[in-house]
């Protein structure tokens, strides 16, 4: 409804968003309700009612249908991200350019940027075996990147996000140059070791990952013992 409201400026958002859902149905044959989820929310009238929610993939095909010029930025975004993509596809070279530009802009080093860069061609490299040795489900990589966290780090991503302080946001964006370091070398050792043993299927690809891991958590513990201090750290890169 919030949305409903923002873009067309009506007055009554609830009639618009059934009237609008009902044009959809009989235009494009689709049914909106079916991207949404019904939610008990607080009115204006301090009551709970039904309402529909959407998550943001399904905002955006709301957005779509919405004969508004107050939409017109957003579905011109869209088509803009749409050709972008295309054009990624043809070209995976422009994907690694804006990604660089993306990160300059948010203010990280050049430094920094190399080596995220290359920690993300390491990664895929990665996730490209896991796939070719029996990974299926988005479950299996979140599996087999906990045990590489696990003995790099001491900590899974998800305990490690809430060390930092994250939610949304990207873990590995938020590391530090050793961080970073340490990551890749895991993750680059568990691919070496998966193809050195012509690993197949999760149990073997957990235990390589659990190894792979291991060499990385040793290094940082070296390096650690040497510093005195604590390579995994709360900090931010950029705060």
């Amino acid at each position: 409804m919030d949305i409903v409201e923002a873009l067309t400026d009506s007055n009554k958002p609830r009639v618009y968003w059934h009237a609008m859902k009902v044009r959809v149905k009989s235009e494009d044959k689709v049914e909106l309700s079916t991207i949404c989820r019904q939610l008990k929310l607080v009115s204006a009238d301090g009551k709970k009612y039904k309402t529909d929610c959407a998550n943001t993939e399904s905002i955006f095909r709301i957005i779509q249908s919405i004969p508004s010029p107050k939409a017109e930025p957003f579905k011109r975004w869209l088509a803009k991200v749409g050709y972008e993509r295309i054009q990624e596809i043809e070209d995976p070279e422009l994907a690694t350019k804006r990604t660089r530009i993306l990160y300059k802009l948010k203010g990280y080093s050049d430094d920094w940027i190399e080596k995220r860069m290359r920690g993300i061609a390491i990664r895929e490299e990665l996730t490209d075996e896991w796939q070719k040795r029996g990974a299926k489900e988005q479950r299996d990589y979140e599996i087999l990147t906990a045990e590489i966290s696990k003995a790099t780090f001491g900590v899974t991503p998800s305990d490690y996000k809430k060390l930092k302080g994250l939610k949304r946001e990207n873990l590995r964006d938020h590391m530090d140059d050793f961080e970073l370091i340490f990551n890749m070398l895991g993750e680059r050792s568990t691919t070496e070791i998966h193809r050195n043993e012509n690993s197949q299927g999760i149990p073997k690809l957990k235990k390589d990952a659990k190894i792979g891991g291991s060499i990385a958590g040793n290094a940082r513990k070296e390096l650690e013992k040497k510093l005195g201090r604590s390579i995994v750290t709360k900090r931010n890169y950029l705060s």
